[in-house]
This record gives structure tokens, C-alpha cells and sequence, in this order.
């Protein structure tokens, strides 16, 4: 999507024409030499030679020109468009070429299901590359086939601008590696890409679970007698079934023989192809001078999600469009990048999710075929619940059968038991520090907070993380449960809710800061330390948290026990006070977390070291709490399953966390991420912390609560769907709307037991209507189609 100020989509704006460069009144590149032959470098080529006639472009490609690697590529239909509206002559020569279908097929234990109204279009790769030499040629484009290019320097210093298409392997990129500071990361799967001479009628997805582990197929029909397949499986898997040690024919029969049923018995070949890894490419910068990165030699994205033509394909409309809008080349450039990366690293953040769903595929064949199925379909988090609702509402009501959902009702609006306590839906509001208490004392403030979004429809409703002494307050406005008039004014607020909101749980978090301590409120400056009133730290190690804040003092064993029975006598005060349930903080760097991280916990006793002895204390922490909690009421963790930083706990070891505290009795893991250093690197994006929650609720065997940019109803309904979270808590949604679980039913037209609207608020459960309303409906409507799916191409 072109950046916010951009004149339209790249290839829209070569729809209305673009001036040759040649009249306008300032400089644009002449001489342009591309290395790499494939569809993005070839592309550009012609675009660019369209454009303006008396430039000479030049490309280099070290294969001959019927070479190709791979069989078939899938384009989406805005791919497309943009090829039609950029030269409506490429178009009009692929269009009597396209294969298109509907149905994506996924087979599993024998069980077979299929999802409509996805709609693609497919061709070989060698017509493809054949129609776009014919283009250059006609255009008068100077193609040098069987011919290394020139060292990029030499071409840089010939040339006004050099194009790199050469691929995953550049070498340009390579040459001017310090400019682009690329990262080239290697994945944990073997695939290869094959064909197979008879047409799949839909995209298929074949899973095998052999001796060996498992394996998968993706294929699709590209042409009326062909279509393409990757068989993909983990290393691992690869090397135990022998396939290392094979030819690459003999390995490719053995795969024809293992998906017999899929390919209905016929043969695969391989062409040119050969086991790989799939490695994922990013670069800092995508331009250095008058060279530029186009296509995988700048990006590359995992083939379950997209093609790499498409992406390449759509480098060149931009890079074309900016060429002829932008007075110089360098504005050109930087006004191509700028369009280009929000979009691609949007899908390489998809990509990551799918592959590693695939990677990790063995994690998910234990699940119900249906719920298989739905959860392969909405693996980039790109495809959704309703998406798939859209396109294809009988398989997607199957999934919701088979799951527990009664008619009508939404995933997300499905019951849940956690011990004594049922919630009615899947929805949580997140805990979310308030800084307005006074004293560790709760005020009005928090009894408008909790109270509103009780009412809000919401199944459990959170408490910021309360403090269980004055010392282990974040800052001076933190609430607290170390004496009676703190229990008193909590008590005040759960009788609210359950007063005015009945159904709805009220849970307290028990924390303490640790060394993240006596700083200001988070608007005066967050995680800075106190100008004045300090008060003493305490952690697992004498580490500051940041270079400018106090160092606490190391805990001796007689702090600890008395810390266990802080904690302890707050759980006591938290069950007087009538909450439901009581979570115990072990996330974000504070006290518990500082115990648990190796980057925080340097201690050389029996409290440090090895993950066991890092869970030492925390897990006496929580039976301490879990003794005299009620033995009814659930208590769940909340931990950082990934520092974001080297060095720091890993993804496995938040497993082994998880399941160290569901051996002493927790009911759930809520499963949040870092927070635990300063310099951490977080991957942020839509729902980036679930992956972490799935794994652990399927490799720990544990209920789990996901949290982490969860913003919409459809994301609830989908993570809940596809099995990878039990329940969803959500803080910035509570906040712009308090009323968003209620909001998210009425959208969706339900109205049940999972969503009850307070007796004073139902006039206003369903939209206040805007606007005229008699105005005659048209006699016909046609609804949008949906985008096509992530899928290989």
C-alpha cells in the first residue's frame, strides 16, 4: 500500500499514465542495468523500457531462458490487476493461461475437508517468464541469457541505476552488504519443489504421519494437464527417513509413493530442483546510491503464504511508478521503499506465522479433524473466523459444531470452567495499571474502572497488578493488600460487580515489583526513577533495571520466606475481599519474573542456575498462596514466555515453566512476553504473543490465556476456534470501549447467555440507527468477494 501522501497503488498510477522521463524537466535514469531474468527483474525491465522508449535496460541472467526453478506461480487477483493496469499487453498474453479454482482440499487421518469460495488463479512459471521475454524483446530490452552480470561496482559506475532482481542468493546484495545490512535466517524445514502431470481440482494440503514424523504436501493445478507440489517436513524427519541419503529422483518417488493417494497414483518429477531451507531475507535498507533491491534479493516470504513472483511482480509496478513521479532518482528510491516495506514486512510477519505452523506441525495433528483444518486455514492470522464465515459458511459452521459451539453462538461466546468457576465467554479484560490509588488504598476511580467494564459484558474482569507490600509498590499510586482498609475498599468493588453484573468474575493479580520499584506514575515518565521519596529495592540479583535506576539489594534466604508470607497473607485478604479468582505475577521483570529469567537471576545459591532452581521460589511463592487461596477458586500465572533478548528465557523453557506450575496446581497460564530487560527487541504485530500461548497449551498440556494485540472479535473467535487459546484477555480495547464484549455480540447478532446485557442497558443493545432509514433498497445487490487466502505459489 503506498505510504500516507502517496499519489494511489503503484500499478493505478501506471494506469493513468505516466509521462516518458525523457519530457520531464528533471532527471531520470537512462541507462539501467537489471541482474536476474526472473518475473520481477524481467518486469521491471519492461515497465521501465514502456515508459520511456530511448532508455537503454539492460539484463543479465546466468541461466539460459527456459531455465526456471519451480512449476506453477499463483497470482491474487490485485496482483493481476496491477499487471493489467501496467501493461495491458503482459496481461492480455497470460490471461487465456490462468488456471483458476475455488476449494482448498486438507486431508488428515483420512479425514478429508474442504473450504470454498477462496478463488485463485494459477500458471506455469515457464509461460510466465516466456511471455515477459517476449515483451522485452518487443519493447527493444537488451536480454543477455547465459551471462554473468558485471561486478555490481562496474555496473554502478556505468550505469544511472542498477536494479538487483538476482534472488535469495544476490550478489549484489552481497557486494554492498555493509549498505543493506541484510539478515539471511535459515528455517528448520527440508522442502523441494515438484510437479505432477495431472491437475488437482483445488489447493490441497495432504498430511502423513509416518514412522518417521510427518510430512505434508501443497499442491495446486496450474495448467489443464499439470500442478505444482512442495513436500515439506522438519530436518529431522527428512534425515531419519532416509531421504538425506537418496538421489534426488529416488527421494521423490519415495514422496510419490508416501502422497499415492493425494497424486491418485502418478508420478512426481523434479526438474531442476533439489531439497532446500527456506531462509528468510531482510535487509536494513533496500537502496544504496543508484542501486536498488527488488524481489527476494530484498525480501523474501515463506511459499505457504505467497509467491515470491507476486511480491517481486509488485516491486516493479512501484519501483516503475516512483521512477516516473519522483524528480531524482534517490527521491525515487527512497519513495519505493517507503511504499513498499509496510506491506512486506506486513506479509513477512504472516509468512513467519504460517511457516512456523508448518514447522511445527506435529503439534497440531493430535487435534480434531475439523478443528485441523480450521486451525491450518487461519495459521498467518491473515484468514480469519469470519473470513472463512464468508466464504464458506457450511465448512465454517461444521468447525463450530464439531467444537461445542450451539447454534448461533459464537466461539467466543462459548462457556469455560476453570475450577469451581464458570465463565460464560472467552473474554477478559486484561489487567491495566491504574497509578491512582493512594495509600495502596482503591478509590472511586477504580471502582468506575472495574465497575464499568463488569458491566461490559466481559466473563472475567482483571484488577491492575496489586501490590502485596508498601515496598513492593511500581510507583507511589500502585493498590496494595497489605492491610484491612485495602481489603475493605477492594470489597467495595467486587460486591459492585457482582451486585450489578452478575455472571461476570472478578479476579485479583498479587504481585511486586522487584527492581522495577519506586519509579513514576507511568504519564510523568514511565520506569524513571522517583526524583524524591525513594524507598529501598529489592530482587533476585543487584541488577538495575535501567542504567539510571536504583540497584536493588540481592534477597537473603530470611527476605525470601518473609516475602512467601506476604504473599500469602495478601491471597488471605484477596478471598475476604470476594474475589474470584487471584493470579500470581510472574511476568514483566517484576519480583517473581526476576527470579525466573537467566538475565536476571544471577544468584550462585539454591535459588539460581538452571531452570529448576530459577523456579524455585516462585513456585513456593504460589503453593504458599495456593494453600489459603479457597480451594474452589482457580489461580492461574502469568509469566514472559521470551525475554526478546539473548541470552534470556526461551520459548522451550516457558513450556517447562508452564508445566512446573500446572504440577502444583495452576489452572492457567496466561501467557504474556518481555518486559524483563530494558533492551529488549520485541516483534511486535497482530497478535504476536500468541504463538507463544499455543505452544505452551498444547506442549504443556495446560489452559492457557493469550493476550498481545488482540483488538478485534474476529481474532477472540478465531484463536479460540483454531484451538490455540482457551480464553483472550484485552487491555487497549477495554479502554476505547468498556462495553466491547457486549459491542462484539450485538455486531455479530447474538444474544444469549454468553453475552447478558445489564437490565438498565438493553434499549441500547443493538446500534441507534443514523440517518434515513425508508429510503428504497436497490432491487440487487452483489457483496464483495473476499481476498484469496495465503497460499503457495
Amino acid at each position: 500500500m503506498p505510504t500516507p501522501g502517496a499519489r494511489g497503488s503503484a500499478d493505478t498510477r501506471l494506469r493513468r499514465g505516466a509521462r516518458p522521463a525523457t519530457k520531464h524537466p528533471h532527471p531520470h535514469p537512462h541507462r539501467i542495468a537489471i541482474t536476474g531474468g526472473g518475473p520481477g527483474g524481467l518486469y521491471a525491465a519492461a515497465l521501465l523500457k514502456r515508459l520511456d522508449p530511448d532508455r537503454h535496460v539492460t539484463v543479465w541472467e546466468r541461466n539460459a531462458p527456459e531455465d526456471t526453478f519451480g512449476f506453477g506461480v499463483v497470482l491474487s487477483d490485485e496482483t493481476l490487476g496491477g499487471i493489467e493496469h501496467g501493461d495491458p499487453t503482459v496481461y492480455d498474453a497470460l490471461r487465456p493461461h490462468f488456471t483458476r479454482w475455488d476449494d482448498i482440499h486438507i486431508t488428515h487421518r483420512r479425514t478429508h475437508h474442504t473450504s470454498g469460495g477462496h478463488g485463485f488463479a494459477a500458471l506455469g512459471r515457464h509461460r510466465l517468464l516466456k511471455v515477459l521475454q517476449d515483451r522485452c524483446h518487443a519493447l527493444g530490452v537488451d536480454l543477455r541469457f547465459r551471462s554473468e552480470a558485471p561486478y555490481p561496482t562496474w555496473l554502478a559506475e556505468t550505469h544511472d541505476l542498477v536494479i538487483a532482481a538476482d534472488g535469495v542468493h544476490s550478489t549484489t546484495r552481497e557486494a554492498y552488504a555493509d549498505a543493506f545490512v541484510p539478515r539471511v535466517t535459515p528455517h528448520r524445514c527440508r522442502y523441494i519443489w515438484l510437479a505432477t502431470d495431472f491437475p488437482f481440482d483445488a489447493f490441497r494440503f495432504d498430511i502423513a504421519e509416518t514412522g518417521h514424523g510427518v510430512m505434508q504436501l501443497h499442491g495446486y493445478p496450474y495448467a489443464p494437464d499439470a500442478s505444482t507440489v512442495i513436500v515439506e517436513m522438519r530436518e529431522e524427519v527428512w534425515r531419519a527417513a532416509g531421504l538425506a541419503d537418496l538421489g534426488v529422483q529416488e527421494s521423490v518417488d519415495r514422496c510419490a509413493r508416501i502422497f499415492a493417494g493425494a497424486l491418485d497414483g502418478h508420478p512426481l518429477r523434479a526438474g531442476d530442483s533439489a531439497w532446500t531451507t527456506f531462509r528468510t531475507v531482510v535487509n536494513d535498507r533496500w537502496s544504496h546510491g543508484n542501486v536498488v533491491l527488488l524481489g527476494d534479493a530484498a525480501h523474501t516470504a515463506h511459499f505457504s503464504i505467497g509467491s515470491g513472483t507476486k511480491l517481486a511482480v509488485e516491486d516493479a509496478l512501484a519501483l516503475a511508478a516512483c521512477l516516473a513521479e519522483r524528480p531524482t532518482t534517490a527521491d525515487a528510491l527512497a519513495a519505493y521503499e517507503a511504499e513498499r516495506r509496510p506491506v512486506v514486512v506486513s506479509t513477512q510477519r504472516a509468512a513467519r506465522a504460517s511457516l512456523e505452523w508448518f514447522e511445527d506441525l506435529a503439534r497440531y495433528v493430535g487435534q480434531p479433524p475439523r478443528q485441523f483444518a480450521f486451525n491450518l486455514l487461519t495459521r498467518s492470522r491473515r484468514v480469519t473466523h469470519d473470513n472463512l464465515r464468508l466464504r464458506d459458511a457450511r465448512f465454517t459452521e461444521s468447525v463450530e459444531r464439531a467444537f461445542g459451539s450451539p447454534p448461533g453462538t459464537p466461539p467466543m461466546f462459548t462457556p469455560f470452567r476453570l475450577r469451581g468457576l464458570t465463565l460464560r465467554n472467552r473474554v477478559v479484560v486484561s489487567p491495566m495499571d491504574l497509578y491512582s490509588a493512594v495509600d495502596g488504598v482503591p478509590g472511586d476511580f477504580h471502582l468506575a474502572h472495574l465497575g464499568t467494564r463488569a458491566l461490559g459484558g466481559a466473563a472475567l474482569v482483571m484488577t491492575e497488578m496489586v501490590c502485596v507490600s508498601e515496598h513492593g509498590r511500581i510507583t507511589p499510586g500502585c493498590a496494595g493488600l497489605w492491610n484491612a482498609r485495602q481489603t475493605e475498599a477492594w470489597r467495595r468493588i467486587t460486591d459492585f460487580a457482582h451486585t450489578h453484573a452478575p455472571g461476570t468474575a472478578i479476579g485479583v493479580q498479587l504481585g511486586h515489583s522487584g527492581r522495577k520499584g519506586s519509579t513514576k506514575l507511568m504519564w510523568e515518565g514511565m520506569d524513571e526513577p522517583l526524583d524524591d521519596g525513594n524507598w529501598p529495592l529489592v530482587a533476585a540479583s543487584p541488577l538495575p533495571y535501567r542504567p539510571d535506576s536504583q540497584t536493588p539489594r540481592e534477597l537473603t534466604r530470611a527476605q525470601l520466606t518473609d516475602l512467601r508470607e506476604e504473599f500469602a497473607a495478601a491471597a488471605r485478604r484477596a478471598a475476604r475481599a470476594g474475589f474470584d479468582l487471584l493470579e500470581l505475577h510472574c511476568a514483566h521483570g517484576y519480583l517473581l519474573s526476576g527470579f525466573l529469567s537467566p538475565l536476571t537471576n544471577r544468584r550462585t545459591d539454591a535459588y539460581g542456575g538452571s531452570l529448576e532452581r530459577r523456579l524455585r521460589f516462585p513456585l513456593e511463592v504460589f503453593d504458599a498462596v495456593r494453600a489459603v487461596w479457597p480451594e474452589d477458586r482457580p489461580m492461574t500465572v502469568r509469566i514472559s514466555a521470551t525475554d526478546w533478548a539473548e541470552g534470556g528465557t526461551t520459548a522451550a523453557e516457558s513450556v517447562a515453566v508452564a508445566r512446573a506450575f500446572a504440577a502444583h496446581g495452576a489452572d492457567a497460564v496466561d501467557v504474556s512476553t518481555g518486559q524483563v530487560v530494558a533492551d529488549e527487541r520485541p516483534e511486535f504485530g497482530r497478535s504476536y504473543q500468541t504463538p507463544y500461548a499455543d505452544r505452551i497449551r498444547h506442549e504443556a498440556g495446560v489452559p492457557v490465556i493469550a493476550v498481545g494485540a488482540i483488538s478485534s472479535w474476529d481474532d477472540v473467535n478465531s484463536l479460540i476456534l483454531a484451538g490455540r487459546a482457551d480464553l483472550c484477555a484485552l487491555a487497549r480495547p477495554h479502554l476505547y470501549d468498556p462495553h466491547w464484549t457486549l459491542h462484539a455480540a450485538a455486531e455479530q447478532g447474538y444474544d444469549g447467555p454468553g453475552a447478558v446485557w445489564p437490565a438498565p442497558y438493553r434499549a441500547g443493545s443493538r446500534p441507534p440507527r443514523t440517518g434515513r432509514t425508508d429510503a428504497p433498497r436497490p432491487r440487487l445487490t452483489l457483496a464483495d468477494l473476499p481476498d484469496p487466502p495465503d497460499l503457495p505459489g
